[in-house]
């Protein structure tokens, strides 16, 4: 457990490593993305579901949909990344902190 109260995972997606914070509860997991992660570890990438992403806790951050302009992550807000669709995280500045739901 780190000060925030959540334990470090690293996902292994094909060769791609996505270093993150989780924790799960239920069938919502919470990420945070420090601000001290290497911009590069954010690539481009699909998951095997739909999602639903609610940001909790972010400043300046974007997520970008393939044949998309990034958009804001403003707290509060919820963001759907269907399956398949390649998307990445652009950071931004301090923590991101999100809820994501599997649809």
């Amino acid at each position: 457990m780190d000060i925030y109260g959540v334990e470090k995972h690293t996902l292994v997606i094909g060769n791609m490593n996505l270093p993150f914070k989780e924790t799960i509860n239920g069938e919502k997991r919470i990420r945070v993305f420090t601000e001290e992660t290497d911009s590069g570890e954010f690539k481009w990438h699909r998951d095997r579901e739909d999602r639903l992403v609610k940001v909790l806790e972010g400043n300046g951050w974007q997520l970008q949909l393939d044949n998309e302009l990034p958009q804001i992550l403003k707290e509060g807000e919820e963001y759907s990344i269907p399956y398949g669709v390649y998307h990445r995280v652009i950071k931004g500045k301090g923590n991101l902190k999100v809820e994501i739901t599997f649809l």
